[in-house]
This record gives structure tokens, sequence and C-alpha cells, in this order.
């Protein structure tokens, strides 16, 4: 009886038609409607009042955990099967979980026997220094959903880790049947193995899923110095993430966010933007004299905005 899924707002886990229904944001749900019936959504954890300028992870916020609790009063808990988060959102503008609110919301879970997901499509393989977002956080999730960094990006591969108990339910089918007929065309294809493996390797070899561990605290000094910039409304980091906030122009928001971000790749830096946020997460072998050079960059791009 188990058929609700919950997400969260800012949230995105893709664009099939589960992870639109999922996920929350805005521009998604409203191009493409309610794809999944019985989907619901807590509250984000963004917070300015209290968190503008956190380095890390802030200190307010844990209790909007507990919005999950009040869908659990909404729609019984015993209807609600599991709940999707990333643990640190990144696709809509890098919004880093407040301290204890991972910790409350697994302890909610386990209350009322809810399955927690992590997608860490963008969390895992080294980006907290950590090899998985779980793990720096001392979280453990029911289930992980994960894929980019799995093979650099060179070859599409997504893959889902799951505690064992979970796993087991699928292998006490019937001896002569397949234990979980899910295939896909392309599932397991040589090349996007190749390719992990070959990752694997690289990742192992020169150290780099724990290496932004090094380089986090001058990371976060590099992307905090922008905050006497024009324009600058909020900068949030954790491991090698970063986002500087910009107020939007009256009446055209996203157009000061757009600008710089067109400025940026003019001299030679690729700022991702999410309306008025510019997203900073390079590479995993970035050197201290890139970083100078990047956030170099993005000081005189918004020193130009008007």
């Amino acid at each position: 009886h188990r058929m609700r899924l919950i997400g969260r707002e800012k949230g995105y886990h893709g664009v099939n038609f589960g992870g639109t229904a999922v996920g929350g944001i805005v521009g998604n749900r409203k191009i493409f409607g309610a794809l999944v019936a019985g989907v619901d959504h807590i509250r984000h954890t963004h917070d300015p009042a209290k968190n503008a300028f956190s380095r890390g992870q802030p200190k307010h916020g844990a209790e909007l955990a507990d919005d999950l609790e009040r869908l659990c009063q909404l729609h019984d808990p015993s209807t609600i099967a599991a709940m999707i988060v990333e643990p640190v959102a990144c696709s809509a503008g890098v919004f880093v979980p407040p301290q204890g609110y991972l910790q409350r919301l697994r302890e909610i879970c386990d209350r009322h026997g809810i399955l927690l997901i992590f997608d860490e499509v963008i969390n895992a393989w080294g980006r907290l220094g950590k090899p998985f977002a779980s793990e720096y956080f001392g979280v453990t999730p029911d289930l992980i959903t994960t894929a980019k960094g799995i093979t650099n990006g060179t070859v599409p591969m997504g893959a889902v880790f799951m505690k064992e108990d979970l796993y087991q339910a699928f292998m006490t089918g019937p001896e002569n049947a397949i234990e979980m007929p899910h295939g896909y065309t392309y599932s397991a294809h040589p090349v996007a193995c190749a390719a992990g493996l070959g990752t694997m390797d690289v990742y192992e070899e020169e150290g780099l899923l724990t290496r932004v561990g090094e380089i986090a605290q001058y990371w976060e000094d590099a992307a905090h110095a922008l905050k006497d910039c024009p324009n600058v409304v909020d900068i949030r980091n954790i491991g090698l993430i970063a986002a500087v906030e910009l107020a939007p122009r009256a009446g055209a928001p996203g157009a000061r966010g757009f600008e710089a971000h067109v400025k940026a790749f003019e001299k030679g830096a690729y700022i991702r933007v999410s309306g008025d946020i510019l997203a900073f997460a390079p590479p995993l072998i970035i050197q201290k004299s890139e970083i100078d050079q990047l956030f170099g960059t993005a000081r005189e791009v918004l020193k130009t905005l008007a």
C-alpha cells in the first residue's frame, strides 16, 4: 500500500517522467505537469534571511526536515514509499543542507518505515572530498542514485546502490525466473562499463575522491572573497561547489545572471547560471592558480554589471 513518493522543492532528478514528478524545479513542472500520481513535496531549505554568506553547512534550518512529518500526518505514513533528496541541491542553485537536517530526515524516515533515497548524480565521486555525500554528512540512505562522475562524464552511465536487505528482496523470487526483469537495451553497455572501470582506476591512482579535502578551504576563501562585488546578495559553498547569488534586476529576473554567464564565457571561463545564481563546480584536478583565475574572472565580470 506504499505508493506515494515525496520530493522537495527546488530538487532536480532528471527530466524523465518520474524524475520530473518528484523534482521541484518550477520550469520543469510547469511545462510537463503532473506526470505521476501520489507525489508530494516538502519545502526547500534556502533561507537567506538567516543563512546568507554561510561557509559550509548553514546553522539554521534543521527543523525544515519536519515538513516530512507534516506530510506523514496528511497522507498517513503507511502510504509513503520513499523520500528522495539531493544532499546538496545543485541544479537549482547550490543549496547546502543545514546542520542536522539530513540526520533529521533519516530519523523521520526510520520512524515511519519510509525509504530514504539520496540523488548523488552530482554530489558523488569526490565532489565533497569523500567518495559519496552520504559519507561526508554521516547519513546512510537506503538507496543512492548516481551517474556523471561514474564515467567522468565521457560516456552515459547511471547506477543505483542499495542496502543489502533491499537487494535481497529482489533475490527471493522463483529459481526459474530472472530476479529483476528490468533491463534496458543499453544496460551494462560494454563501452560505458569500460569507461567506468577506467575512471575508478584514475580516481584511485590519483587520489581524486579525497583530493577536494586538500583545497576546500582555499576554494571557500576564494569564493567568499567576492562578497564585496556589486549586486552580490549571498555566497554559499561546500566541498568543491560554490554559488554566488546576485540581486535580480527590477522586472527582469535572471537577466543579470545571464549577462554574467555570457561575459565570463567571453573571458574564457564557463560559469553555469541558474536564474541570477552563478554556480561553480570545476574539475576535481583544479589547481590553486586556476581557482584564482576562475574567481578573478568572476570578479572582473561582476564589476561590469549594471
